[in-house]
């Protein structure tokens, strides 16, 4: 399933001991669509806060149930910051995180000294000038194969690389928002929004290319940021070799 959702009250993407969650009010859903206790996965564990345009979803059924049936019955019972916008099935040893080749992330940027009310949840303000130039100039220093461990927040045991390879970034800027876009075959833990905080401190004049530039050789986690607010963050995109159902 393909589902959208405001993630501004969760605790993040994947079920934890306190606080509502993506996955939670997905396996809440199913279990009073048909009465079954199953367990989703995710493409990806989006962190509190953070936004999906595009999150891909999975989980196993015996329902009887057709595509329009799942996706009518599981958005009547779901909150309405969350969607389900596509339903397919796929074999039962599909791996809906292991399957992806690439994500695509977004970041929006209010540049303004003026707070804007309709953004708050879904842009960063940031009321300092910015080299912009600058900005998309270390952001494109990013693409390609690259050690991030310096932009990873923590490694948890279950990483054993810290090489991703990031395909392109782009920076658009429309009025008073800068949308930076990243699409790498997988990230680190808060890597994107570390990424967006040293870019921002670039932009500042707070550290200097030759800094930011230090930081693809070191070999800690953390040295880059400081972590730039959830809210600003969406997952717009998850891909796949083959199409769904296919």
């Amino acid at each position: 399933m393909v589902i959208e959702y405001e993630g501004t009250r969760y605790s993040g993407f994947q079920i934890q001991d306190k606080g509502a969650t993506i996955q939670g009010e997905l396996e809440t859903a199913i279990r009073k669509l048909t009465s079954e206790q199953t367990r989703v996965s995710g493409s990806g564990r989006t962190d509190a806060g953070v936004h999906a345009a595009y999150q891909v979803v999975s989980y196993l059924t015996e329902s009887s149930l057709g595509l329009e049936k799942i996706k009518g019955g599981l958005n009547y019972y779901l909150p309405p910051d969350i969607a389900v916008k596509e339903v397919h099935f796929v074999a039962e040893n599909f791996d809906v995180r292991r399957r992806a080749i690439s994500r695509e992330y977004s970041y929006h940027i209010l540049n303004s000294k003026t707070r804007s009310p309709l953004a708050r949840l879904q842009a960063w303000q940031v009321p300092y000038k910015l080299d912009i130039k600058l900005m998309e100039q270390a952001f494109k220093m990013l693409e390609g194969e690259h050690d991030f461990i310096a932009f990873a927040s923590s490694l948890g045991p279950e990483i054993k690389k810290t090489v991703r390879r990031v395909n392109w970034t782009r920076l658009d800027i429309v009025e008073d928002r800068l949308i930076l876009r990243i699409e790498a075959n997988s990230f680190l833990t808060h890597q994107v929004r570390n990424t967006i905080g040293v870019l921002v401190e670039l932009g500042r004049g707070t550290i200097s290319m030759g800094e930011f530039g230090a930081l693809f050789e070191a070999k800690t986690p953390g040295l880059a940021g400081p972590a730039a607010p959830a809210c600003g963050l969406s997952l717009v995109r998850v891909n796949y070799r083959e199409p769904f159902g296919s």
